[in-house]
């Protein structure tokens, strides 16, 4: 055994007496004990590559880390950069769940669910059938509620019974396309939940 400093002896003294206090006082540690066992178990932290990259949902673009498993090849952990210049570490809500986005999400739906009108159960539908479901009834309200002219006769082709809510989880690009596409059927109710 070698020789302590002062220092060394009085670090090792005190985390001691704290976890002698800890044990005492009945702080339950078990939650912690499986957390670590869990990271033991996977062996995550020893094969990890972390990859810097940036959020996609809205202009700032935050910095982000993403550890990726090197055996596995997915991505188990994304974090804001502490040393991006512009968002320091930080992520609003919806950059702080990007992990939801990965394919190793368990929670991500994959299937379309239907539920009919006054229906009380989910049926699972194909993509197909719930693409041409909604290009039909976006046709039928089209040709039935679109508007050429206003009441002074000036051309205004618009359609007001349909709206359109964009979601935060779509990138910019994707937010520009499906914009264009609204306005490209003569919406005018645009709006964006990143907004919000």
């Amino acid at each position: 055994m070698g020789k302590f400093t002062r220092r060394e002896f009085m670090a090792a003294t005190g985390m001691l007496a704290g976890g002698l206090a800890l044990s005492s006082l009945g702080v339950p540690l078990g939650g912690v004990r499986a957390y670590a066992a869990e990271l033991s178990k996977a062996d995550r932290v020893k094969s990890a590559k972390t990859t810097i990259s940036t959020c996609y949902h809205c202009s700032v673009s935050c910095g982000l880390l993403c550890s990726t498993d090197l055996k596995t090849g997915r991505v188990f952990n994304i974090e804001g950069d502490p040393e991006h210049p512009i968002s320091e570490g930080a992520l609003c809500a919806k950059g702080a769940a990007m992990f939801q986005m990965s394919d190793n999400n368990p929670h991500r739906l994959t299937k379309v669910l239907y539920r009919a009108p006054y229906g009380a159960k989910w049926e699972t539908k194909s993509w197909d059938w719930a693409l041409e479901r909604m290009a039909r009834n976006i046709k039928a309200a089209r040709d039935k509620d679109f508007i050429f002219k206003n009441a002074k006769g000036q051309t205004v082709n618009r359609l007001e019974t349909i709206g359109h809510m964009g979601s935060s989880k779509l990138d910019n690009e994707e937010c520009w396309l499906v914009v264009t596409m609204a306005r490209a059927l003569g919406l005018v109710h645009i709006d964006h939940q990143a907004r919000v």
